[in-house]
């Protein structure tokens, strides 16, 4: 047998080594930009995809918020144009005389019954009355002043007369009531 360290086996085998090395890194290097570009593509999709998800999510929850609302406060303006009705039947009763309501017992009744009923309406539906009495202090989140005076014993800001009772939708004010208020000045 041939000596091989006289033979160029072995520096055939050493350049094939080299090339299959090199070629092999060059694979790799290869492979390892591929991977890098699926790993770049896969967090890029999963970042449009979480993105997604969440606009989902705060459209769900914007639109159940919305419907929450419309159900709420879907009917405020027939509310409000059913106000001046409780006003009416309030201000009937409050104007009936002793005499009129003996002579007309079943009439007056009959305005009760009703003013009862729109009130459970309202209630049925949250709508409650705003009632401030006379020396109540003026808070311009429920009340509207519709005239200011001077009347002594009172402070200024006090109410001295409720003209109408305003009304509340669930959390959200329907109408202010309607009151007249002190200006009397510090003494």
């Amino acid at each position: 047998m041939a000596d091989p360290r006289n033979d160029n086996f072995l520096d055939d085998v050493d350049d094939a080594t080299d090339e299959e090395y090199a070629q092999d890194m060059e694979e790799m290097d290869n492979e390892a930009v591929e991977m890098d570009s699926l790993r770049a593509e896969r967090d890029e999709l999963k970042d449009r995809f979480m993105r997604a998800l969440a606009d989902a999510e705060n459209s769900r929850k914007r639109a159940e918020k919305d419907r929450r609302e419309a159900e709420n406060y879907g009917g405020s303006k027939l509310a409000r144009d059913l106000l001046p009705v409780y006003d009416n039947l309030q201000r009937a009763l409050a104007t009936a005389t002793d005499e009129q309501k003996q002579v007309s017992a079943a009439l007056i009744e009959g305005v009760e019954l009703t003013l009862r009923e729109l009130t459970s309406v309202f209630k049925k539906h949250g709508i409650q009355p705003i009632t401030p009495k006379a020396g109540d202090k003026f808070d311009p989140q429920q009340h509207q002043a519709m005239f200011e005076a001077p009347v002594p014993g009172t402070k200024a800001g006090e109410i001295i007369q409720v003209s109408a009772e305003g009304f509340m939708l669930h959390d959200r004010l329907l109408r202010p009531a309607q009151v007249g208020v002190s200006s009397m000045p510090a003494s």
